[in-house]
Parts: structure tokens; C-alpha cells; sequence
């Protein structure tokens, strides 16, 4: 890779959008397990002028889901479960799920679910589970359950009370974005004896010296933290602080769709571990064929089409990832079989084991412009290959 060439390209671009968006950023480069580029760009906070730093830490949201499914899959490499195995199995709070239905009127009934949840339904978010919103009946009955839960929540009453719920749709029909990766965390609970948090931090983040990764802030790191902002549309920023009582000391939900903070240098190291096929500095995490799996399609034709953001056409969808199937249709200079996420305020992870090559963006801000930054990332990365 042309380091210089890369430099010279990817400075500028880290640059611009600073001037046209978040009031900082920052990017990592791996390759062969070694940092070829890292910079930091402007402010993690634009009232007290504090810069970003190497130690930076930013709330990652959905980059969890990456985290929290390869968790999954070191206990499936322990012979715990099976990707098809039904859910009930280990959560029976799922047995017999309803799904809502409507009529030829357009009348809104349940009745039983065509098959069980599977594990895999999980992974691949076809399990029927949605987020809260006002989409469909099941996004409405999922916000009024979360809102009354309040401080119970927790990753064992989450999975519980959406049990309840019928789903929106019959397991393994469609693909729905959601709450699949939160019940994995329950999951995981349940079949390695730990908490979720436990578990992530003493067979992920400890092996691989992620010392700044967690679901709370401590008290003594709070100033590293990065502030978020709401970007409006004539570009002005206006700090943003009401999403963040899931992060305090006292929260105790684990969320295993969207609950980390980490730091650029950790979450790269994270991301070089599944780069480099499961292993970073002698230390084995997860098997590479395991990670081949993680990264394969598992979407059929029926359910892909409902995978349709603008931004990931050419994707598929893997075990908690999009996956590159066709470079053709998104016009995409990386590998079939790059892998990864993003999170809900602009951070971004690119994978590819094929290449030994990962990246790691970080940004907090809302709208977070993804579509705009990071095929961009990827394209000029690419391009140095």
C-alpha cells in the first residue's frame, strides 16, 4: 500500500468533512495487523475547544452489534448452541411467538408463528423483532414495553417482555433491522453464565487490551468523552446530551445492539483481531473460518430485498453484517467478502480478511452523513491498494 499516497488522500478528505459537518473525526488504517495510518481532526468539544485525541472515547451505538455477535460465535466454537437451533431452546420465553396479521380488511389480528425463532434468526435480523417506532403494530407495543420497563431494563427483562410481543413478521421471511442483537445479548447470558458486559470484557476486550471499551463511563474517563451534536440544516451544531442516561453508572442495561463507548485504538484492535482471521498479537479469538461464516450472504432473494439503504446496494447481509456480494451494483473498489458496520452517530468499521486490512472512522453527530463519508473512506483506501 502507497502510505504516502494514502496520506496525502485521506488527510484532505478527514478535513472536509470537518468543515461541512461533525466538529471532529478521526480514522485508523490497518493492515497485516500493524497502523499504516491514524489521524485526528478538530474538536471533541466545540464549547470547551478540547481536540480529538488518541484517547478519545465516543459512543459506537450499532459498531455493539459486531462486538456482540463474534461474542456469539466463541460460544458456538464451544459446541454451546447451532446456528439453526430454535431459541426457545435457551430462552423459552419464546416459545409459541404470534405474529400480527391483517386481513383482506386490513384488520389487524395474530395468530402463530410459521416456525420458531431460530439462533441464526438473530444474527441475521429475520426474527420477526423490531425497534421501537410507529411503523408497524409490533414497533408501536416494543416502545410502550420499553417505556414501561424505564429502569428495569435490563439485557434478561428486554428479551422477556419482547417476548410477549407478537412479531411483525414470521421468522426468517424478512429482513427488519432491530432489537435481534439486544436478545443475543440475553443469549449469551444464558449459555455462558456471566453477564453480557462480564463476558465481553474478560474473553474480548482483556485479551486484546481494550482498556477504554465498556457500557458505562467511569466517572474518572468522562472528560475523554466526546460530545455529541446535532447538526441542522444550515450546518450549525447544537451539543446534544439527551441520549445518554444508557451510558451513566447507574444504567444496567447492556445493550447488545448499540450500548459500547470505545476509543479509536481499541476498536481497531477489534477490528485488525477479525481482519487478520480471528487472532492479533498470538492471542486466538475466534476461528477463521468462523470468521468466513460471520462474513458470508446469508440473506435469500425474499428477504434481501427488504435490505435496500441506498448506501449499502451491492451488500448482503451476514451473521450481524453487511457483507460485499456485488461490487458491480454499488460500484465498490473493495473485496467481495469486506465486512463491517456503522453506528447511529457516523462511526464505521471496514473488514477485510481477504486484504489483512481493516479501518476504524469515529464522528458524533446527527444527521451523522454516512452516505456521504465513509464510501468515500472506502473508495480512496481502495485505491492505495
Amino acid at each position: 500500500m502507497a502510505l504516502n499516497r494514502l496520506e496525502s488522500k485521506l488527510k484532505p478528505l478527514l478535513r472536509s468533512f470537518v468543515e461541512n459537518g461533525p466538529p471532529g473525526c478521526a480514522l485508523s488504517v490497518s493492515s497485516n495487523g500493524e497502523t499504516i495510518f491514524e489521524d485526528y481532526v478538530g474538536l471533541a468539544d466545540i464549547e470547551t475547544k478540547k481536540e480529538i485525541a488518541s484517547d478519545t472515547i465516543y459512543r459506537i451505538y450499532s459498531m455493539t452489534k459486531v462486538v456482540t455477535c463474534t461474542a456469539a460465535l466463541m460460544l458456538y466454537e464451544r459446541g454451546l448452541f447451532l446456528l439453526n437451533d430454535p431459541l426457545e431452546e435457551y430462552l423459552p420465553e419464546f416459545k409459541d411467538s404470534q405474529v400480527y396479521r391483517k386481513n383482506e380488511l386490513g384488520e389487524l389480528y395474530t395468530s402463530p408463528a410459521k416456525r420458531s425463532i431460530t439462533v441464526k434468526d438473530l444474527f441475521t435480523m429475520t426474527s420477526g423483532l423490531t425497534y421501537p417506532g410507529e411503523g408497524n403494530e409490533t414497533e408501536q407495543q416494543v416502545g410502550k414495553a420499553m417505556q414501561e420497563l424505564g429502569g428495569k431494563l435490563t439485557t434478561r427483562t428486554i428479551a422477556k417482555s419482547l417476548a410477549s410481543i407478537p412479531l411483525a413478521f414470521d421468522p426468517g421471511t424478512k429482513w427488519h433491522y432491530g432489537l435481534s442483537h439486544d436478545v443475543l445479548g440475553a443469549f449469551i447470558e444464558v449459555l455462558s453464565g456471566k453477564t453480557f458486559g462480564q463476558f465481553l470484557q474478560e474473553e474480548i476486550f482483556e485479551p486484546l487490551h481494550m482498556k477504554d471499551t465498556f457500557f458505562r463511563i467511569p466517572e474518572d474517563k468522562k472528560d475523554r468523552l466526546a460530545s455529541n451534536y446535532t447538526r441542522d440544516e444550515s450546518g450549525k451544531l447544537r451539543k446534544n446530551t439527551e441520549m445518554d442516561s444508557h451510558i451513566q453508572a447507574d444504567a444496567k442495561f447492556e445493550s447488545g445492539g448499540g450500548g459500547l463507548l470505545s476509543t479509536l485504538g481499541d476498536y481497531s484492535r477489534f477490528a485488525q483481531m477479525l481482519a487478520c482471521g480471528g487472532k492479533l498479537d498470538r492471542e486466538r479469538i475466534i476461528g477463521r473460518k468462523t470468521v468466513n461464516l460471520m462474513a458470508t450472504n446469508h440473506l435469500t432473494q425474499e428477504n434481501n430485498d427488504q435490505y435496500n439503504w441506498g448506501y449499502l446496494s451491492g451488500y448482503g447481509y451476514g451473521l450481524g453484517v453487511r457483507t460485499l456480494v456485488d461490487p458491480a451494483l454499488g460500484g465498490i473498489n473493495s473485496s467481495i467478502g469486506e465486512f463491517g458496520w456503522s453506528g447511529l452517530l457516523g462511526t464505521w468499521v471496514l473488514i477485510d480478511p481477504k486484504e489483512n486490512l481493516s479501518a476504524v472512522y469515529m464522528q458524533q453527530m446527527l444527521p451523522n452523513l454516512e452516505a456521504y463519508h465513509q464510501p468515500r473512506l472506502r473508495a480512496v483506501i481502495y485505491g492505495e491498494i
